[in-house]
């Protein structure tokens, strides 16, 4: 079975690694990926071949495209020209296509004229599918939002899988009209990161420097072109408190950290004994489970690390928008993570809060859905096979 993906990530790595972990749990089957974001660190999966478009990403405001002008329109015309070989060349049974037409309508410049072709059936037989997260960030006009995300669904889409568990979250307390959606809704569950065998704690801590008797704090900043407060406040924190001063503290400031951000987190942690500062780690969830807290974010991808480790978790909302808000307080309503208000990022208080942490208990084993990965496998290849593939 051959299957096509289309990720386009525009500020973070979020949806590219819930990407790349859907795609890891599809062996034996055919499959490219079609990425058209920055650079990442992130490995691509064994025997996924990966088509890169021209990179374009949105500022930190998200008010518009990296690239403007004469260059800007060069890369559309090169990025629509590419995904529409690719998919003429592939034929896949299956385009899966990450988050539009939830989200990403700078981009129908390029998705609308190869959508429009696989309905007209010029790349054969194909089922075309759209994989959302479990909130959806706020618009302006929801209304007008609403109804254009129902249209494109009816003229170009399969199905919709929601990344989520509705026990937790389902896709009606953002997107109002579910109910209107023409084509069938099915959750798939949280993707979630698997641990890989042989990485123990001690194996971890080893590879990281860390003590096995050392108090380890992790410190995350998912993408990093964000949120490096987090980090900052962290290691201003931790040369509040003598016993803090003594963990080992490992930042990971993103590989899209500004470089100003990056050094001014070097310079910040040379104040302290143990504290050392990387981009990015891969197998984060391996980290976690190894640590004895994680301070961070509240995207996605780290909770879902956060909970598939089973890690005592500290989580500052990026609040530009309401998705991590909302993640960050049902989660924390179920007692599995703390939440740190803007205020609390202050030396003293955030010390008070990360020793609070540190010696409470571990939070309980998390009910809720982490199979997405696998589950996103299995309802890609059935959707194949009713489509005739």
């Amino acid at each position: 079975m051959k299957i096509a993906v289309y990720c386009q990530h525009v500020l973070g790595m979020g949806h590219l690694l819930r990407t790349l972990a859907i795609l890891e749990a599809l062996p034996g089957h055919e499959r490219l990926l079609c990425a058209g974001g920055p650079a990442s660190p992130a490995a691509l999966p064994e025997g996924v071949r990966l088509v890169r478009l021209p990179a374009l990403a949105m500022d930190a405001d998200f008010g518009a495209l990296t690239l403007a002008g004469e260059a800007l329109e060069q890369a559309k015309a090169e990025r629509r020209q590419r995904l529409w070989q690719t998919l003429e060349t592939l034929r896949p049974d299956v385009f899966f296509v990450e988050l539009y037409p939830f989200g990403r309508k700078a981009f129908e410049f390029e998705l609308t004229p190869v959508l429009t072709a696989i309905r007209e059936g010029r790349f054969g037989p194909c089922a075309v599918v759209c994989g959302v997260r479990d909130i959806l960030v706020e618009k302006k006009d929801q209304a007008a939002y609403e109804a254009r995300v129902i249209d494109r669904l009816r003229r170009f889409f399969d199905a919709v899988l929601v990344h989520a568990d509705p026990r937790l979250f389902p896709l009606s307390e953002t997107f109002a009209r579910l109910d209107d959606i023409p084509v069938p809704v099915r959750y798939t569950g949280y993707v979630a990161p698997v641990r890989r065998p042989g990485r123990t704690r001690a194996a971890v801590r080893r590879e990281f420097g860390v003590a096995e008797d050392a108090a380890w704090i992790v410190v995350s900043a998912g993408g990093g072109r964000v949120g490096s407060e987090v980090p900052l406040a962290v290691l201003a924190a931790c040369r509040e408190q003598p016993r803090l001063a003594r963990a080992a503290v490992r930042i990971f400031a993103g590989p899209y950290a500004p470089a100003a951000a990056y050094a001014a987190m070097e310079q910040a942690a040379a104040g302290l004994p143990d504290a050392r500062v990387a981009r990015f780690a891969p197998g984060f969830v391996d980290l976690l489970a190894a640590a004895d807290l994680s301070v961070s974010l509240a995207g996605y991808n780290t909770v879902m690390d956060v909970l598939a480790a089973g890690a005592r978790a500290l989580v500052t909302p990026f609040d530009q928008n309401r998705e991590q808000r909302l993640r960050a307080e049902r989660l924390r309503d179920r007692g599995l993570l703390g939440l740190v208000e803007p205020a609390e990022l202050a030396p003293a208080a955030l010390a008070d809060r990360l020793l609070a942490a540190l010696d409470g208990p571990p939070p309980p084993p998390a009910a809720i859905d982490l199979s997405g990965a696998a589950t996103t496998a299995r309802l890609l290849t059935g959707l194949s096979r009713r489509s005739g593939a």
